[in-house]
């Protein structure tokens, strides 16, 4: 059983100010691996006031510093790979090889892109006779979701590092083991006391303490489109940034060309990696109305390897993160029945031989229509629809007829045309024929899907102010 009890505030661990402990579940076993901590508007202040004191001196130190102390973190990072590809295993139920090949990797990736790109930015620029600054935002209060709990707490922490920034995390209470571990890296690196500070809650608890908080600078958040309204209001008052990732319905667009059968099969894949649990996941597929058979031929011919099972051993999906996960899950997908959707693959119901843990079956949809619940909500599971179109122009209308517009897919032989239907796609992150995340590119969405970017050095943006010095050169 993992215990975490305490809080990371100010450079060393720390007792709540009250005790409150939940179960933290694994989804697998469906019982307690550990508890959590859940901490108050009190334990945010101390975080909060620990960050301001370390802001003063951290806020003015060096680039050649910080980059020190990246690469301090980088190395202690290296030396938990193993914990911490367990944690995340543990804690939500990414596969192990998951864990592994990309939840852990994704992590340690933000912070030697944010290493690299540091010395190379530029943080003042000459104009005339003025000249303008770049310089850190102050104290940031994040608060990070359980879908890719590494992936989302380095992409956050890394460029605010970077940029001078102190910090105070709020990390999921239903995951919040690899975090934990998280804070032993930073504090075995030697990062100074303040600059990262960790407080354990929920939204109530913290994560509106956070938002509201007088004293915090910007709130980064990344959730649910609602909730993330709910973060904005609350920050609204004291007039701080607000960075938001949200939700996303992403379309994917399969020419019509020999490779369709190919690129359904990995477009299926795709959306089912990670349990389907990803803000970015292809969840609608968009193929030729004259080639729809060929399409469901191909969605069956990948079904057997869309293995489903104990997390800990050699399976593509785990189980989904939590009861109330599963529950929604299933709820729509017997609505899209009633609806009139077809399922090619999956339905209802756990998986044969799974009648504990949240697993659900693997799911395509066919006889979509992009006005039913089902392609329009972001479920959050593995569950895809196959939407018919005549012409590309439809394609793209049926793409970009979503309240999100966080990410975008579109697969083809002829380049050209891939990447001119890529450009016509209204969100922020668009991968063509199958192209993996870049670390090196940035990440955020139109619409509902959020503000502001995440990723490589156009995250640094998001945690800086820009001063100008005029009649700087007299």
């Amino acid at each position: 059983m993992r215990e975490i009890t305490r809080f990371y505030v100010d450079g060393q661990w720390v007792e709540p100010t009250e005790l409150n402990l939940v179960d933290v579940i694994n989804p697998a076993t469906e019982k307690a691996a550990g508890h959590v901590a859940l901490g108050t508007a009190a334990d945010v202040d101390a975080a909060v006031s620990a960050a301001r004191r370390a802001f003063a001196t951290w806020g003015r130190s060096s680039v050649d510093d910080r980059v020190a102390v990246l690469n301090a973190i980088i190395a202690e990072y290296q030396k938990r790979t193993d914990d911490l590809a367990e944690a995340v295993t543990e804690e939500m139920g990414a596969p192990a090889g998951l864990a592994r090949a990309a939840q852990v990797p994704i992590g340690l990736g933000h912070l030697m892109t944010a290493a690299a790109a540091l010395p190379e930015y530029s943080f003042v620029e000459d104009r005339r006779a003025s000249r303008i600054v770049k310089e850190p935002i102050g104290v940031c209060g994040f608060i990070t979701p359980w879908n890719w709990p590494l992936n989302q707490v380095m992409c956050k922490v890394a460029p605010a590092l970077a940029t001078g920034c102190t910090m105070v995390l709020k990390p999921s209470e239903v995951a919040p083991f690899s975090a934990a571990i998280v804070a032993e890296i930073f504090d075995a690196a030697g990062v100074p006391a303040g600059v990262f500070n960790l407080v354990n809650g929920d939204g109530p608890g913290v994560g509106s303490a956070l938002a509201a908080h007088p004293d915090i600078d910007m709130i980064s958040f990344t959730g649910s489109t609602r909730a993330g309204i709910e973060v904005a209001r609350t920050a609204a008052p004291t007039v701080k940034r607000v960075a938001q990732e949200l939700g996303g319905k992403s379309p994917n667009i399969i020419l019509d060309d020999d490779d369709l059968a190919k690129n359904v099969a990995g477009g299926v894949a795709t959306m089912m990696t990670n349990s389907g649990q990803s803000c970015n996941a292809p969840t609608r597929m968009l193929v030729p109305n004259s080639r729809l058979d060929d399409a469901i031929e191909a969605v069956k011919s990948v079904e057997p390897s869309l293995t489903v099972g104990d997390p800990t051993g050699k399976v593509r999906l785990g189980p989904v993160v939590s009861e109330p996960q599963f529950e929604k899950i299933q709820g729509l997908i017997e609505r899209a029945i009633g609806d009139g959707a077809t399922p090619v693959i999956g339905g209802p119901g756990r998986p044969d031989g799974l009648p504990t843990g949240y697993y659900v079956r693997p799911t395509v949809f066919s006889g979509v229509t992009n006005d039913m619940e089902i392609a329009r909500t972001e479920v959050f599971g593995p569950v895809l629809v196959i939407i018919g179109y005549d012409d590309i122009d439809e394609a793209l209308a049926i793409a970009n007829d979503t309240e999100y517009g966080l990410a975008g897919y579109v697969s083809g032989k002829d380049l050209d045309e891939v990447r001119r239907i890529g450009e016509r796609i209204r969100a922020g992150s668009i991968s063509l024929n199958g192209a993996q995340l870049d670390p090196s590119a940035p990440f955020g969405g139109y619409k509902h899907s959020g503000n502001g970017r995440e990723w490589s050095d156009y995250a640094f943006d998001e945690f800086l102010e820009v001063k100008s010095l005029l009649g700087y050169d007299a």
